[in-house]
């Protein structure tokens, strides 16, 4: 099965962005690296369940408040002076990649008809 953006965007961003998290000093990496980085684990798994549900639509929306929720803890990194702004800027760019592709696996599951379930003829 060939392997949606999106998921490998936010494998990737994992990748990238858990190791900075994980050198944090002790007053944010304990509580702010910490939260983001279990966001950012269960932001993956959560795609990939999605990816097989048929239902897709509440979890993706739930997704994407999560989405928002790191972009905000990103910038609290800038503002405490724990992240440059070359690095933020990088980070941002990936979030907003993973919103957009996440935006429009929204989109797409709006416009399909929903099914309704089947009646039986007993």
């Amino acid at each position: 099965m060939e392997e949606l953006p999106i998921i490998q965007k936010t494998y990737d961003l994992i990748k990238w962005y858990v190791p900075i998290l994980n050198r944090l000093p002790k007053n944010h990496r304990f509580l702010l690296g910490d939260r983001m980085a279990s966001s950012l684990y269960d932001l993956l798994e959560q795609l990939i369940k999605a990816r097989y549900e048929q239902q897709k639509l509440p979890r993706l929306e739930n997704l994407n408040s999560q989405l928002d929720i790191l972009r905000y803890q990103t910038r609290l990194l800038l503002d405490f002076q724990e992240m440059d702004a070359k690095r933020y800027g990088y980070i941002c760019q990936r979030l907003d990649a993973i919103g957009n592709e996440l935006g429009g696996w929204i989109r797409q599951q709006k416009g399909k008809p929903h099914e309704a379930p089947r009646k039986s003829l007993a």
